[in-house]
């Protein structure tokens, strides 16, 4: 087992140094040292294989590179005339003999040429790492290790007793760790103390996940829901993509290998064929709940209601109240037996709504209540909408933003960048 461990630079304390220099007075060292009391410790230049050949190293390599081939074509082409003519193989010439000699010579060279620089590498890092080590008893003396995300240690001191209270009230359960921020009025703050409370409850530290650095008021009843901090995530560039003739950057967040990079040689590969045409086609968000009735018939008269184009413009109403980014579009039924599934198509702007075309929806099938008090709702989604699987009806009608894109490479282009 390694019990060495790297060390940062650490600068000679006052005895150090004072011992230095009754050492370099009596010792009689250079000035230098003597004023300082620092030994001079750079490392010497290391000693190189190839510093013992008598002529250049590119030229000895060429020598023996063309002394290699030379030969071996040689010998082939003696072997095959002995082949030809029924010679043995091995009565060989004085000039033969001398040809394998100089193969395998040569042979040796190549190979120690080629091994000097892999074992010259391992010589140099062992060297230069030498002096950047100590023992694991040194390294107690001067430094703690620090503890990893999930060591059990105990918990930082909060900021003020109050906050213990809090952090108390939450491991209890007497106050629920979602209303910390309502309660505080704090973001930060009601983070801190759930991270103290969610520590202690489970015994292990999250001293190794970040907290300070993010704006929790931007995230509150947006993105997520009691945190507790924030993950880095490394962030790439590729580009420049030329879309309708503008220039894009495209940041990526990933961790997955070659992903930027395959991304970038594309974009390349398209800007230099002149750029890419994107059509937005359709754009709209759907959600489909199903309705059952005790007849089909009265399915089918809520069909013919929803379908009326006079009934459009108050559906509309009912449903654009949810959101000021939701625009009901179209609404189309299908009825199956004695159930009715409807397929709400709204606008939402820039965010994908999945949750406020939910509660136009449920503002709607609300307001259908009244004129249809025999309509049993089974649910908020019937798999007509389709969301998060692979269906026809999408494929067909659309969901979400529609769009085809349309780029030409040629053939100079894939030969040279692809």
């Amino acid at each position: 087992m390694d019990l060495r461990r790297r060390l940062p630079p650490k600068p000679p304390s006052a005895t150090v140094l004072n011992h230095q220099k009754a050492v370099s007075n009596g010792e009689n060292r250079s000035s230098s040292s003597t004023k300082t009391g620092l030994i001079d410790r750079s490392p010497s230049p290391v000693p190189k294989a190839s510093d013992a050949l008598p002529l250049p190293l590119y030229l000895t390599n060429g020598i023996f590179f063309t002394l290699f081939f030379s030969v071996a074509y040689y010998l082939l082409h003696r072997w095959r005339d002995k082949i030809r003519s029924s010679t043995p193989l091995h009565v060989v010439t004085l000039s033969e003999l001398a040809a394998i000699v100089s193969l395998i010579a040569s042979f040796i060279y190549l190979l120690g040429f080629f091994g000097i620089d892999f074992v010259q590498s391992f010589i140099t890092t062992a060297r230069s790492e030498e002096d950047s080590f100590v023992l694991e008893g040194e390294v107690e003396q001067h430094s703690e290790p620090k503890p990893r995300i999930m060591d059990p240690i105990p918990s930082l001191a909060l900021a003020s007793e109050e906050d213990e209270e809090i952090v108390k009230s939450v491991v209890c359960g007497s106050v629920p760790s979602y209303s910390l921020e309502s309660k505080l009025g704090d973001c930060l703050r009601a983070a801190s103390i759930r991270r103290q409370a969610l520590e202690r409850t489970t015994g292990r530290s999250l001293l190794g996940l970040p907290l300070e650095g993010l704006d929790y008021e931007s995230i509150l009843g947006q993105c997520c829901e009691m945190p507790v901090g924030y993950v880095q995530i490394p962030v790439g560039i590729a580009g420049p993509l030329l879309l309708n003739g503008c220039e894009y950057m495209v940041p990526m967040a990933t961790t997955e290998g070659c992903l930027v990079a395959s991304t970038n040689r594309g974009c390349k590969a398209i800007f230099a064929s002149g750029g890419a045409t994107a059509i937005l086609l359709k754009d709209g968000m759907t959600r489909a709940p199903v309705v059952r009735f005790a007849t089909a018939e009265r399915a089918s008269q809520l069909k013919f209601f929803l379908e009326d184009a006079i009934n459009f413009d108050t559906l509309s109403v009912i449903f654009n109240k949810s959101s000021r980014f939701a625009r009901l579009q179209n609404i189309q039924c299908s009825i199956a037996g004695k159930n009715l599934y409807i397929r709400f198509t709204c606008s939402t702007g820039d965010a994908m709504g999945m949750n406020m075309v939910s509660k136009g929806v449920q503002n709607v099938l609300d307001f259908l209540q009244n004129d249809f008090p025999d309509m049993d709702v089974i649910g908020i989604s019937g798999n007509f909408c389709s969301d998060k699987k692979p269906a026809a009806v999408n494929w067909i009608e659309g969901r979400g933003k529609s769009v085809v894109c349309e780029a030409v490479i040629t053939e100079d282009i894939v030969k040279k960048v692809l």
